[in-house]
């Protein structure tokens, strides 16, 4: 039983939330307190984790089954559930459905305009998975969708969305974006041999790595956009000094002669910095509002 409970969190890369878990909090912080004027109750926070691992495990689910044929194939991806024959198919898609029914539960019990929202959610969730076989513009999809977990954060304390949640939600989508490029670079040989769209595909290594840097630029605008146009102190600035010099060592330690940091750079770098930020929102916050 363990055994299969490890290889169901290894298929969701549960590590991963390292990415996602912070931002989602923080965008519950941002929002309660910039519209509530109050931070978020402990009942919000658990339907909000609640609702982040079922959007979580539903979206892995989904890619797994969408290119378990492109998966088989390739060495880097072959030892995953379904083509190494760990998982059935019958069995990822009940985990699926499963991880679909905690959303929609955790959805109804935080807002109506959250419940609104999971159309949205779903279909970009469904589409991303299938992106890469038709645009290189593949990993804009992925921040888009990924950025949806800080988004509805924010719009389940508050049941609304503004001007710094649309801030908040672009500012992520371009950190994933840009992190994702990184990521794909790794699959660049196998991408153009099975006709699969990437940025790094469309545009080679050298170029592909400008791009993922300016995404990330705008990610850094994006974060000093929120300390200008909210109440967010000199503990949340502290934060973004400390974030922008992640991503910028981040491109630093990559270059198209060296690739052999890119883990370091896609997961070491991106879990600190997720952190980092929500640590110093929720001082600042902390520190105003308790």
């Amino acid at each position: 039983m363990f055994k299969k409970i490890g290889i169901y969190l290894e298929m969701i890369k549960i590590e991963h939330t390292l990415f996602a878990l912070p931002f989602a909090f923080m965008g519950a912080l941002l929002g309660s307190v910039s519209v509530n004027g109050e931070l978020p109750s402990w009942a919000q926070i658990g339907w909000i984790l609640m609702a982040l691992f079922g959007a979580r495990s539903a979206a892995f689910g989904l890619n797994r089954m969408i290119d378990q044929v492109i998966d088989k194939k390739n060495p880097r991806t072959a030892k995953r559930a379904i083509p190494a024959g760990l998982l059935k198919t019958i069995e990822v898609i009940v985990f699926t459905v499963i991880s679909f029914v905690l959303l929609f539960w955790a959805a109804f019990e935080l807002s109506p305009l959250a419940v609104k929202l999971l159309p949205v959610a779903v279909f970009m969730l469904v589409i991303y998975s299938y992106t890469k076989r038709f645009t290189w513009l593949c990993h804009v999809v992925l921040g888009l969708t990924t950025a949806l977990a800080p988004l509805g954060g924010w719009v389940a304390v508050t049941g609304s969305v503004d001007l710094n949640a649309w801030i908040f939600y672009i500012t992520l989508a371009f950190w994933t974006a840009g992190f994702d490029i990184i990521y794909a670079i790794q699959d660049l040989d196998f991408d153009k041999k099975e006709g699969l769209h990437s940025i790094p595909v469309r545009f080679g290594l050298h170029r592909s790595l400008i791009i993922a840097r300016v995404f990330h630029v705008i990610t850094a605008v994006g974060f000093l956009l929120l300390f200008f146009l909210t109440e967010l102190s000199w503990w949340y600035f502290a934060g973004m000094i400390i974030a922008s010099a992640i991503l910028f060592y981040e491109h630093f330690i990559l270059s198209p002669k060296d690739m052999s940091k890119l883990q370091t750079a896609f997961f070491t770098m991106n879990s600190v910095l997720s952190i980092v930020v929500f640590v110093f929102t929720m001082i600042d916050l902390v520190v105003q509002y308790s």
